[in-house]
């Protein structure tokens, strides 16, 4: 068998590891970014729903995805199974772990969107819906040789197709859920709930931050050119540039270095770059990076002005720098990279507006029908299911207790059995 075959599947499958990996990244951030209370029900309920989305992308996400079909969606290889076939030059098998890796990502970053006030029913049964209905299909448009693909739309590792469209479903979930207790006065303005732990978070930050090697390093598929290099040099840039802009805009603007601001600043650079790292000279990766913290810090504030209460700020760094991502490559995608990875140079090389266009269509395209859709289906859960927030009663003591009936830090809960032992 060709050893660089044998290279690029054993590659693939450490990829997949490091994007899988990502979810403890994920735990630790979000239960970092909120309060001791729900961090249990946090950590347990992204194992679980990591479950849902496994099963149902093997059932019928991969085939929507990938399928044939037509430019809407794909219409086969449902239950997949298939352990002889080849795709993009990989084990059709091995192929699938890594595909699948980033559909339960898109469905975490949603799921941002829920936290601290969700009910555990309304996670199981989104997860099968979000995983069936809204992921697939954008997934396919860009990925699976649906229409944007046939308009040489650019996102090589998916600020539009697993962020853009994680962040568009946390929006609506927001949105139906309205804000948590004590978020917002009467008068408007907002309180801080800070979240419980600050280490948590930056650990989470920096679990993400060497997981997302795998998901953009990961998406050339192959060792064989060793081209995943240059890509994780401007994954790497592009972070570093993100957190050091958000830093100091944070700094310049409120005296203080604000920790948070700073994290999700390397979060927005990493998010931003994952459409155009493969198309991207590293001058622009730094670019990119540093405009990602900037706006990563402004939409912050913007969408706590407009009372739209996210806890984990999924909308700006998954929304907002998905968005800029994605624009990024019709300014400085290169000619020599257009070439090889699709579509047209960028606005600086030459390449007019037209790459510009497509980016900007893929953008609106793929954040209505997330949001849409995920509305709806969120909606029509609230109305068959009894709602989908927990009570007040619920969302006060905590969805550790209420949800789970044990407390995600047992030591600092009084055990009834011992009291007076």
């Amino acid at each position: 068998m060709d050893p660089i075959y044998l290279m690029n599947n054993v590659w693939i499958m450490i990829c997949f590891t490091l994007v899988l990996l990502m979810q403890g990244g994920f735990i630790l951030l979000e239960a970092g970014s909120t309060r001791m209370k729900n961090a249990g029900h946090i950590a347990g309920k992204t194992i679980f729903t990591v479950g849902v989305a496994s099963i149902v992308f093997w059932a019928v996400g991969y085939g929507f995805i990938y399928g044939e079909g037509n430019s809407f969606i794909g219409l086969s290889d449902f239950f997949y199974g298939d352990f002889t076939s080849v795709v993009d030059g990989l084990a059709g098998s091995v192929d699938f772990m890594f595909q699948l890796a980033f559909a339960a990502i898109a469905l975490t970053i949603a799921f941002g969107g829920f936290a601290e006030r969700g009910k555990l029913s309304a996670y199981v049964v989104f997860a099968l819906l979000f995983s069936a209905l809204v992921y697939p299909v954008v997934a396919h448009w860009i990925w699976g040789g649906g229409w944007l693909a046939g308009h040489g739309k650019q996102d090589f590792a998916g600020s539009t197709v697993v962020h853009l469209t994680g962040a568009m479903a946390a929006l609506a979930a927001t949105i139906v859920l309205k804000p948590r207790i004590g978020k917002y006065n009467k008068d408007g303005s907002a309180n801080d709930l800070a979240g419980h732990n600050q280490v948590y978070t930056a650990l989470g930050v920096l679990v993400l931050w060497v997981g997302w090697f795998g998901f953009n390093a990961g998406s050339t598929l192959g060792v064989d050119d060793a081209f995943f290099g240059f890509v994780a040099l401007n994954t790497q840039l592009a972070a570093a540039a993100g957190a050091m802009a958000a830093m100091f805009i944070v700094w310049a603007v409120s005296g203080k270095a604000d920790i948070p601001t700073t994290l999700n600043g390397a979060l927005a650079g990493l998010v931003a770059i994952t459409a155009s790292c493969a198309f991207v000279a590293p001058w622009a990766s730094v670019v990119i990076g540093l405009i990602a913290g900037l706006i990563v810090f402004f939409s912050m504030k913007l969408f706590d002005k407009a009372r739209i209460d996210d806890p984990i700020f999924a909308l700006s760094v998954h929304g907002v720098a998905g968005v800029w991502g994605t624009l990024s490559t019709g300014f400085f995608a290169t000619p020599e990279l257009a070439a090889m990875n699709g579509g047209l140079p960028g606005l600086f090389y030459g390449g007019g507006i037209t790459q510009l266009g497509v980016q900007t269509m893929g953008v609106v395209a793929c954040g209505l029908y997330a949001f849409i859709v995920s509305y709806i289906i969120l909606k029509v859960m609230a109305k068959t299911m009894g709602g989908i927030r927990v009570t007040e009663e619920e969302e006060i003591i905590g969805l550790d207790l209420s949800e789970h009936g044990s407390y995600g830090y047992p030591e600092s809960m009084p055990d009834k059995n011992k009291q007076g032992a």
